[in-house]
């Protein structure tokens, strides 16, 4: 495997609109840059290229024209470029929202693009690194749910009724997932992923807090394994949909914190893995892409309604959206639509076939809230902006897993097309791997 990478500060101005949370919110400071890191693999056959982007989220359209100029540029297919946003709470306004479309930063958006299509050319002309890919995974308990579910099914916000959070009983997707690269020589950390899933709103605190330019705890854990490791880092939001920070919303000292504890857990496994190889090597680690598309049913509050839907989908009953697989090795990111619940995503990676799997946020499209289909009965703040029919949810997931499993089997064909992979009658009852 060899990589490339670039790191590009997308701080807006000081006075623009700060997306997330209402339309009353215009930055009076910068407390952190917010950055767009990309990583591109290239395993000598193909390539991939993986953007993350410290933003609430970007619209299809711009999307789908940054993949196709990105394709064009690197000689790759679209479905190898995967842009995803650690979904921002602290950044400009970047995506059509309904009834305030008006109030998307179009010259900052313009420029991102530029910026995007600018970094593309240099990678392509970059030199690259031969590295050793690793991964690993570990539980971080960071997150919490932020849905209280009463005995008769009934569900409370709890930002908006905070003192029932200690027993807020949803599903929390505590994986911490990693990437891992070094160099074959030495040994020394030459680039890491982070997966994980929470809402990044922590720093957002009342006031000041909430008017503040920030990458949030997402900046904080590449600052901590950069400044710590030398090597470079990128953050990728998880399912996030319904899961906030254990101490979210309390301001810039709790942002920080989570960052780093996050990036200690990454920084352990950054030891962990190395010191195992027979377990967390990467032994062939190719990379592979493909994109399916699924049809969803509008629900009917939502057809044709400028107040409840972006222009892009008036006129519709039915709207087709991406689901979007990037492999590098035996490990595959499925980049979603919208703001995917954590219980959806957790069913995408029970279902994989992928040694490991992880969920890249928002990464095709922004169609507010993806729920499970039992939450358009409990009600709640999710399911308020789910706009499909609660039967599309299971063909959301079913679309995700078929296209793990068309992935992999592509880029790491079964040897025995009649018993295809996974199969594990020859693992041992108790299996523990060796050390080395």
């Amino acid at each position: 495997m060899k990589i490339a990478w670039f790191k590009t500060a997308i701080s807006p101005e000081i006075g623009c609109l700060i997306s997330g949370y209402g339309w009353d919110f215009y930055s009076v400071k910068r407390s952190d840059d917010i950055y767009m890191t990309g990583l591109c693999c290239d395993d000598g056959n193909n390539k991939v290229l993986v953007i993350s982007f410290d933003l609430l989220a970007l619209d299809e359209s711009f999307i789908r024209r940054i993949r196709e100029k990105g394709a064009d540029i690197l000689g790759i297919p679209e479905s190898a470029i995967l842009l995803t946003c650690t979904h921002n709470h602290s950044g400009p306004q970047t995506i059509k929202e309904a009834g305030h479309e008006h109030q998307l930063h179009t010259e900052y958006v313009s420029a991102l693009e530029k910026q995007i299509l600018s970094e593309v050319r240099k990678i392509k002309d970059a030199e690259f690194q031969e590295v050793d890919m690793y991964y690993y995974s570990c539980q971080s308990d960071e997150n919490r749910n932020r849905r209280y579910v009463t005995a008769d099914n009934c569900a409370s916000f709890t930002p908006y009724r905070f003192e029932v959070s200690p027993i807020a009983n949803g599903i929390a997707d505590k994986e911490l997932g990693m990437v891992i690269f070094q160099t074959p020589d030495h040994g020394d950390p030459v680039y890491v992923i982070g997966n994980y899933a929470a809402h990044p709103l922590a720093g957002h605190a009342p006031g000041l807090g909430g008017v503040r330019i920030s990458a949030d705890f997402p900046g904080a854990f590449r600052d901590y394994i950069t400044d710590e490791t030398g090597a470079e880092a990128m953050f990728i939001s998880g399912a996030l949909g319904d899961l906030v920070p254990r101490e979210d919303e309390l301001g810039a000292d709790a942002s920080r914190q989570m960052g780093i504890r996050l990036a200690k857990s990454c920084i352990r496994g950054m030891i962990d893995a190395p010191r195992n190889p027979a377990r967390f090597l990467v032994k062939e680690p190719k990379v592979g892409s493909l994109i399916k598309s699924c049809s969803f049913r509008l629900r009917k509050k939502f057809r044709n309604n400028p107040e409840t839907l972006m222009s892009d989908y008036l006129g519709k009953d039915d709207i087709t959206m991406d689901i979007q697989c990037v492999s590098i090795g035996d490990i595959c990111f499925v980049g979603m639509p919208g703001e995917v619940c954590n219980e959806l995503g957790l069913e995408i990676k029970w279902h994989s076939p992928f040694r490991r799997t992880f969920i890249a946020f928002v990464a095709t499209a922004y169609i507010d809230y993806v729920c499970p289909g039992n939450f358009l009965v409990s009600g709640g703040y999710e399911a308020m902006s789910h706009k499909f029919s609660a039967r599309d949810s299971i063909n959301f997931v079913k679309t995700a897993v078929d296209a793990t499993y068309e992935l992999r089997e592509t880029v790491y064909p079964s040897e025995d097309e009649n018993d295809p992979y996974p199969d594990n009658l020859n693992h041992q009852l108790v299996n523990i791997p060796p050390g080395r």
